[in-house]
């Protein structure tokens, strides 16, 4: 499964808005385009974020070929910049973008058509790179999963949100080559029902036994004894080891904690922020209060009610079990492991 693909001087993308009802490919072939695509969740998921926005760069070089050396310089920093704040939470879009522009600044200014060429091979070299990633922190993770296991996941963060397989679903679809998986109850994912939308859509695809749950059941199905392993997603990971995911993990982890059940966020390296000494400094964006006040066409709250609708937060390193990751599985204590690793 794919969601991003480049061809012809264009970026088209899987809309995500439209899933799972149809399967519909937009096309883009401007910076500000892209950045649009990024900003209302046609593409999302932290992976997939830093592909387009990669591509959207590189496409910003083709637009602007012709301009005085001067203009051109002003347009790709202007197109990063629209790109950049297009969300601001997900630390791949930042990563993808600085390594453009590195490797823009070490070519010949003159050569136009080369910068543009060399930008595009770029950015599907991000691209073949994530796919790549995803496929070791699959083999790494499905390790982990016992036989049989019932798995527990949030939002989502499979090939849809990365350039192909993807982290934690990555560890499933490999545990389930392997015969392992039992069950993967995904959870609705509030308020833009990702993991009913497009997990469940995911999994169903590939024949992996899946159960559609909403977010306030997984405190019981783990009570009951149902839930072996819970496996997530990840925006951005301090260099302590807190992580920000989708809105909701938090309390997944700290109901695992009470219930002894193993937790583990699911991530490549460039989703790791070293920069930042633990998750107090990760930006957390917050979303349109329609969101939370209707349900497609229809309303479901009372008009002028306030609204908070966060679309992530923030899990402590100390409620989790493992990191699983391109380079291994890391355990506790992280800091030290992540920067050695990813520094």
């Amino acid at each position: 499964m794919e969601a991003i693909r480049f061809s012809e001087h264009a970026l088209y993308l899987l809309d995500q808005t439209a899933l799972p009802a149809r399967e519909l490919w937009r096309k883009y072939d401007s910076p500000e385009s892209v950045a649009e695509a990024i900003r209302t969740m046609v593409v999302r998921g932290a992976p997939a974020i830093g592909i387009a926005a990669a591509y959207g760069y590189a496409l910003a070089a083709g637009r602007a070929a012709s301009l005085p050396e001067d203009e051109f310089t002003k347009a790709m920093q202007n197109a990063k910049a629209i790109l950049a704040a297009s969300r601001p939470t997900a630390v791949n879009l930042f990563w993808a973008l600085d390594r453009m522009e590195r490797v823009q600044n070490a070519l010949p200014d003159r050569d136009r058509s080369g910068i543009y060429a060399a930008l595009c091979a770029e950015a599907e070299k991000i691209h073949r790179e994530d796919v790549k990633m995803n496929r070791k922190i699959g083999r790494f993770g499905a390790e982990l999963v016992p036989q049989g296991a019932r798995v527990l996941t949030h939002c989502n963060a499979g090939a849809l949100a990365t350039g192909g397989y993807g982290t934690a679903l990555g560890v499933i679809r490999a545990a389930h080559a392997q015969g392992k998986i039992d069950m993967v109850y995904c959870d609705e994912t509030r308020p833009l029902l990702q993991g009913a939308r497009l997990t469940a859509f995911e999994l169903m695809k590939d024949g992996i036994p899946a159960t559609l749950i909403a977010d306030n059941m997984a405190g019981s199905l783990m009570a009951a004894g149902r839930i072996d392993i819970v496996l997530v997603g990840c925006d951005r990971m301090a260099r302590n080891g807190d992580f920000a995911n989708k809105i909701g993990t938090y309390s997944l982890a700290v109901l695992a904690r009470h219930h002894g059940i193993p937790f583990y966020p699911v991530l490549p390296g460039s989703t790791i922020d070293l920069k930042l000494p633990d998750g107090g400094g990760i930006p957390i964006e917050e979303r349109a209060r329609a969101e939370m006040t209707r349900f497609g066409e229809t309303q479901v709250a009372p008009e002028g009610v306030f609204v908070y609708n966060p679309a992530f937060d923030v899990t402590p390193h100390d409620l989790v079990t493992g990191i699983i990751t391109d380079q291994g599985v890391l355990y506790p204590p992280f800091g030290e492991k992540l920067s050695n690793l990813f520094g």
